[in-house]
């Protein structure tokens, strides 16, 4: 950076910028004996010294001008400044910074710095918050050279890229991409934003940020803090597994119902629930259960396990069996207890009331099987989800209304259920429950057993 300024009767123009780069501009330097010969081995160790204390290093020079000069220009720097002296600006990590870097590690997110400092400055302070070995860095010049098959090559092996320029930095993005990573890029001056766009997310910081920046990315940070970033990881990865607890609730559920009327079609016997009461269980368990499940909080392992990869399906085949498994279970448990019914002679509305609350409560159940995809459902997490147990009242308050509530036995062709009665619905969520969680821990096991590849970054 320069400006012209009038100083008493005489214009100067003052110089500030990286020392190394200034360095190479300037030929003589002013101390207090005067101006000298520039002592350019000096000035590198004193830099050098500097930046290995992690700090920020700017230099200072200044030139005299032309009287009549109105103007900087790019021809005004290449001669005949005088260099003026260095400064380290302490510029130390915020502590929640640190801890949210070994979070990622533990994600298996790698966190690059693309600084424009100089390298032992960036080597020091990526040592301190734990990017990199605070030994290998890369310098931008260096980048420079390299073709782009090069650069994909070892933009994985250096987490540090010191002296970087604009352009460095959407090479590196691209180099990134084209080696198959997800990346997000950070920054807040106007020349980020070519690479704030480039990126997979871009994400500009919302006190220091330019416009510019602010425009070019997909997030912005209204508090400037790297662990903001580790933390909307973690929210956008809950919001992900109960996206997939809802889905792995609601498939089960209807084919469930499916199962059922096929089966009861298929076997001959009365046809369990009518269409009114079909819709009657589809809306209640939307409206309760199947909310609940958006209200569960990160599980346990959410920033031990390694990010998913983009080709991943949403239903894998685990998830697959999970669906069939839970609908022939809910399905042909309720579709034996129907037949049981009728053989011991039960009527066609009693019998039809004991199956519509039958497949409810099995379907709440399962729901407490599903806050846990794959752990054990009775943790020490049970009770955090105030809303589950919430929604578990509604449901069973609806249940008894459309039991017992004349207008709607009338609407919905229901029967009073004597109180002895509930036993059988209860029963039979209490064995779907049950069932699962065996069928949960038998896949653990297995899963225990088999070798797992872990990934290098």
């Amino acid at each position: 950076m320069t400006v012209l300024a009038q100083a008493g009767d005489r214009k100067i123009i003052f110089i500030k910028g990286a020392p190394d780069r200034l360095l190479r501009r300037v030929c003589e330097e002013k101390n207090e004996e005067g101006v000298q010969l520039f002592d350019y081995d000096y000035w590198d160790r004193e830099i050098k010294e500097l930046a290995e204390r992690g700090q920020r290093v700017i230099g200072a020079a200044y030139k005299i001008a032309d009287p009549s000069q109105t103007e900087v220009t790019h021809e005004d720097l290449k001669t005949g400044a005088i260099f003026l002296g260095i400064a380290g600006i302490i510029d130390p990590p915020r502590p929640e910074a640190i801890e949210a870097i070994e979070e990622c590690k533990r994600a298996g997110i790698t966190v690059k710095m693309i600084t424009g400092d100089h390298i032992d400055t960036a080597k020091a302070i990526g040592c301190e918050m734990g990017i990199g070995d605070g030994e290998h860095a890369m310098e931008g010049r260096a980048l420079e050279r390299m073709s782009d098959e090069e650069l994909r090559s070892i933009v994985n092996d250096y987490d540090i890229f010191a002296r970087t320029s604009p352009e460095n930095k959407i090479k590196l993005v691209t180099a990134l991409q084209d080696n198959g990573r997800i990346c997000a890029m950070t920054g807040d001056r106007v020349n980020d934003a070519p690479a704030l766009k480039k990126a997979d997310v871009g994400i500009a910081m919302g006190i220091k940020g330019t416009e510019v920046t602010k425009e070019a990315a997909e997030m912005v940070l209204a508090d400037d803090n790297f662990s903001t970033i580790v933390a909307a990881v973690k929210e956008g990865r809950r919001v992900y597994d109960n996206l997939k607890k809802t889905i792995l609730f609601i498939l089960p559920t209807n084919g469930a119902e499916s199962f059922l009327i096929i089966a009861s079609i298929l076997f001959g016997t009365i046809m369990p629930l009518t269409p009114v009461q079909i819709l009657w269980v589809n809306m209640v368990t939307a409206i309760t259960i199947s909310f609940a499940l958006a209200f569960e909080k990160a599980e346990p392992d959410t920033m031990q396990r390694p990010p998913r990869s983009p080709k991943e399906p949403l239903l894998s085949n685990y998830f697959l069996w999970r669906i069939l498994f839970v609908s022939i279970l809910i399905g042909g448990g309720t579709l034996l207890l129907t037949l049981h019914l009728v053989a011991h002679g039960w009527s066609v509305n009693a019998v039809k009331t004991i199956t519509l609350n039958a497949i409810v409560i099995s379907q709440m159940f399962h729901m407490f099987n599903a806050r846990n995809i794959r752990g054990f459902a009775l943790n020490k997490d049970f009770f955090s989800n105030k809303v589950a147990f919430l929604v578990s009242g509604i449901l069973i308050l609806l249940q008894l209304a459309i039991t017992y509530i004349p207008f709607m036995n009338k609407v919905f062709a229901t029967y009073p259920m004597d109180i002895e009665d509930w036993i059988y619905p209860f029963r039979l969520g209490l064995v779907v429950f049950i069932i699962i969680e065996i069928e949960k821990w038998i896949v653990r096991r297995i899963a225990g057993n088999q070798p797992t590849d872990k990934p290098d970054e």
